[in-house]
């Protein structure tokens, strides 16, 4: 049986997820629950979010990598040329598949994800990248837990997608 596919994302209120290649926004309990979340499981990822996240190897994490520069391969870091060949490799590897962005991984897997771990920061932020809307499409909260800092209230969120 398939892996099902959950993306996972923390966008603002307005979908922002990037500023200039970085996240627009930096919630600590958020980077854990991140990394909590993602830990020792399979990520499927772009090229830009796999060169700005240096440990994206750590805690045991198999990233499949969306790109055409085949020399990002080495051990333990898979190469894909596009989604559905990254998708099918990271069906092949144990634990969980989750997709970490960016906006074109995002736009190009949504339709297909059958969970999204989602924090929502309540706040508009600026920024350049940004997370498909979602919200017209059938989803079922499962599990939810508001949280703040000092910055920003924003929820964590589980949505699972009626079919």
């Amino acid at each position: 049986m398939p892996h099902p596919i959950e993306l996972i994302v923390a966008c603002a209120e307005n979908r922002i997820i990037g500023r200039a290649g970085r996240l627009p926004f930096d919630i600590p309990e958020d980077k854990q629950w991140f990394h909590d979340q993602t830990a020792n499981h399979t990520v499927v990822l772009g090229r830009i979010c796999y060169e700005t996240w240096p440990h994206v190897r750590a805690d045991g994490r198999q990233p499949v990598v969306i790109t055409s520069d085949r020399s990002l391969a080495r051990p333990g870091v898979l190469v894909a040329a596009n989604v559905p060949e990254a998708l099918a490799l990271a069906q092949k590897l144990p634990g969980r598949l989750l997709v970490c962005g960016g906006q074109r991984i995002y736009e190009e897997t949504l339709p297909l994800a059958d969970r999204l771990i989602l924090t929502q920061v309540h706040a508009p932020v600026e920024g350049d990248t940004w997370f498909p809307e979602w919200r017209h499409l059938s989803w079922r909260e499962t599990w939810k837990r508001e949280g703040a800092d000092r910055n920003f209230r924003y929820t964590f969120s589980v949505l699972e997608r009626v079919r």
